[in-house]
């Protein structure tokens, strides 16, 4: 990748060891710019540098405190739009509130749309994120949205740990999320199992049955969202009930609420492959998380961005360099 001086990176404070491989990956440093609070944690943004006219990226996913980062987000573009940029990219790895995406009961917000709202209406010109929960999500925004995918990201990491002999059996842990695991399966020549599993309320799985035949197997859980990994373990549980040899997950956003990671290191998982689109520093001592960078894939986008060019390529591999 050639270095492109058209580019402005910002980050807020959300994650920012992914805005430094980003920015090594573009060969342009950081803006210098401040995101801090006030002493009753009102969020504070200052910006050192000269922004008029510039084409600007800020690196701020929306998760955990999501409200805090999220409300990060909006006050640097409204900084960056009241220094007169000239284009403001979000770029939103992790999109949060994207499960509060359709009313599920009466009276309940759609609350993936009311952020959308708050981003466009703050001033952002256009957003890129990675593998929303729910495709139609982009059109909750009317600024154009740019949706990645990790699935290059894990084919490559799947195809160094399959056994030459043998084809991995791809697991959607819920039936929403087979066409997901479907394209997964395709792209590293699979096979597909479903495990259908019924809610009691929400966070709260009841009964699991596998559909496919997973004996002897080994099977790969393939998910967008880990967050108590709850579900995963107990679906992990069921295939090796079902006589899967060994069972992995690959989620592209590992959330890691609550116990989960020691959660994960008790289950029957031999391992969850996880992007750093959230920080992750919390997974350090894991022995079986194993974290993959989205930052060359995003840098990626963000180059074919600002010179116009086609962010589409980037969906059938995983930029490296």
């Amino acid at each position: 990748m050639k270095p492109n001086s058209d580019i402005k990176l910002l980050a807020g404070n959300s994650n920012p060891a992914l805005a430094e491989v980003i920015s090594s990956k573009l060969f342009r440093p950081l803006t210098d710019a401040k995101v801090t609070r006030f002493a009753d944690s009102e969020v504070w943004v200052e910006i050192y540098e000269n922004m008029r006219g510039e084409d600007v990226f800020i690196v701020q996913p929306t998760s955990s405190p999501a409200n805090d980062s999220l409300m990060e987000l909006l006050i640097i573009i409204d900084a960056l739009k009241r220094a007169s940029a000239g284009r403001i990219t979000a770029v939103v790895p992790y999109y949060g509130y994207a499960r509060q995406d359709r009313k599920t009961a009466a009276r309940t917000p759609i609350t993936a749309k009311l952020v959308a709202n708050l981003i466009t209406e703050a001033g952002a010109d256009r957003m890129l994120t990675v593998d929303l929960h729910a495709g139609q999500i982009q059109g909750f925004f009317d600024i154009p949205v740019d949706n990645l995918y990790a699935t290059p990201v894990f084919a490559h990491y799947a195809k160094e740990m399959l056994p030459s002999d043998q084809r991995l059996m791809v697991v959607s842990p819920d039936v929403g999320g087979v066409v997901r695991a479907r394209t997964f399966s395709n792209m590293i020549d699979g096979d597909l199992a479903v495990i259908d599993k019924r809610r009691e309320r929400a966070g709260v799985v009841g009964e699991m049955d596998v559909i496919g035949d997973v004996a002897g197997r080994t099977c790969v859980l393939y998910d967008d969202i880990v967050d108590s990994a709850g579900t995963l373990c107990r679906a992990a549980e069921a295939l090796i009930e079902q006589g899967a040899t060994e069972v992995h997950a690959m989620c592209t956003h590992g959330v890691l609420s609550g116990e989960a990671v020691s959660r994960v290191e008790k289950s029957a998982l031999k391992s969850l492959a996880i992007t750093d689109s959230i920080d992750q520093s919390g997974t350090r001592d894991s022995t079986k998380i194993k974290v993959f960078s989205i930052g060359p894939m995003l840098a990626a986008a963000i180059d074919s961005i600002a010179r116009h060019d086609s962010v589409s390529r980037l969906f059938k591999k995983a930029p490296t360099s």
